[in-house]
């Protein structure tokens, strides 16, 4: 490597270095640690199960367990097809034989060569993929025909493969067209798509997969827009997602920035549950929106994306990995393969960290719901039905709370609620 590579790569390890370290700082500050005061006598035990009608506890566990080794598979077989394919030469022979047919130009082994990568780790999942459908049609959590089941792998892929496609094919042109400087651009683009994703994921990406209609008027209507207006973060309209197409499942969201935010309810939340316990869901999403939770989110993963981006410009910097892969440099299209492995993995590794976050986020828009309704029991009677209806597991294995629970259990998140009574009574 010339004298100007390496002042190159120490650049890029250098910028990866300071854009990490802000995100530490981020997460650090902006995730909230400590939310209630413990309560006199005590913190309120976690008991797993409690209140739930009997057997569902042990239905919800019994689902858990029929899923978690297929999803843990499909993980596991997924890096090995991608670390195959980017250390092998069959990765690069796919990326320079699916464009041949157009003429083998750059551009078309990396939009084409991206596209076919992705897809081929699809397939090679999708027998596990199906076995969790069938796995939540046998509980009666999906309700998705088999047709419409295979519409939604293929739009997602399709999805998918063409951002990533996009990405791709700006990344490759950057490092030919600025070979030293090619990795600060990339950063800087990534982190900008994904402020720019964050903005247009309500209405590009959604609509892709459910359609919606707005609530007919109502007390309800009325009731949630006022909460809204109480919370300080008016909404523009409040839709009705055809979630029962897919799932039996009860949700509710508010998504969107300024003139896209709206509050969104799935059919089966407003035919299942009371109007109070709706209230306590979308005030519980109306604390992300008064927290900032989704402007923060967005700001980390743009410096994770920058840092990211920066960091694999050092790392293409070595040559026995490049070596490896068969590619000349970052403007090579046979880099593909290798780049979407790393991507894989940062990605793994970047999980634990980012539910760590969310779980407490989680458990302050909990906070934040019931401030604002001042009903613990509709927030109780709520997580209750959720957990019977969603068969969430109660008490799912400490470590894979850990680096996959993206929420509290419902039994922290009733226990928090009771703390939360305890202290209102206390004064």
């Amino acid at each position: 490597m010339s004298g100007a590579g390496r002042a190159g790569a120490r650049a890029a390890l250098l910028v990866a270095v300071v854009l990490g370290a802000a995100f530490v700082v981020l997460v650090a500050v902006r995730t909230p640690w400590t939310l209630l005061p413990e309560p006199p006598g005590g913190r309120t035990p976690v008991r797993p199960g409690a209140g739930l009608p009997p057997g569902v506890a042990e239905r919800a566990a019994s689902f858990a367990a029929a899923l978690r080794p297929a999803s843990l598979a499909s993980l596991l077989l997924g890096l090995a097809v991608s670390a195959v394919l980017a250390l092998t030469p069959l990765g690069r022979r796919l990326v320079t034989a699916v464009a041949r047919p157009l003429g083998g130009r750059w551009t078309w082994q990396v939009l084409l060569g991206t596209v076919a990568l992705l897809v081929a780790g699809r397939l090679v999942t999708l027998p596990l993929a199906a076995y969790g459908e069938v796995v939540r049609h046998r509980y009666g959590l999906s309700t998705r025909s088999w047709a419409l089941w295979a519409r939604d792998v293929a739009v997602s892929t399709a999805i998918d493969a063409a951002i990533t496609a996009v990405v791709l094919l700006v990344l490759v042109w950057l490092a030919r067209r600025a070979p030293r400087t090619w990795w600060a651009w990339a950063a800087a683009a990534a982190a900008g798509f994904v402020v720019v994703g964050s903005f247009l994921y309500p209405v590009v990406i959604e609509p892709a997969f459910n359609r919606f209609t707005p609530l007919a008027a109502g007390q309800l209507r009325s009731d949630l827009l006022a909460l809204a207006q109480e919370n300080g973060t008016p909404v523009q309209d409040v839709l009705v997602a055809d979630a029962s197409r897919r799932t039996t499942a009860l949700n509710a969201y508010v998504s969107g920035f300024g003139s896209t935010r709206r509050i969104v309810l799935y059919d089966t939340t407003l035919e299942q549950l009371p109007d109070a316990e709706i209230e306590s869901i979308v005030a519980h999403e109306l604390g992300h929106v008064a927290t900032d939770d989704v402007l923060t989110g967005t700001l980390m993963g743009a410096l994770g994306a920058g840092a990211a981006v920066a960091l694999l410009g050092w790392l293409l910097t070595w040559t026995p990995l490049l070596r490896r892969t068969g590619a000349d440099g970052p403007g090579d299209p046979r880099v593909v393969p290798l780049v979407l492995l790393l991507a894989s993995l940062g990605t793994l590794v970047a999980t634990p960290v980012q539910n760590l976050v969310s779980r407490h986020v989680e458990a302050r828009a909990d906070l934040h719901a019931l401030d604002l309704t001042r009903d613990a029991a509709a927030f109780t009677a709520m997580q209750d039905r959720l957990a019977a209806t969603n068969l969430a597991d109660p008490d799912p294995p400490a470590a894979w709370q850990w680096f996959f629970g993206s929420h509290p259990t419902g039994p922290q998140r009733v226990a928090l609620a009771r703390d939360w009574q305890r202290l209102q009574e206390a004064g």
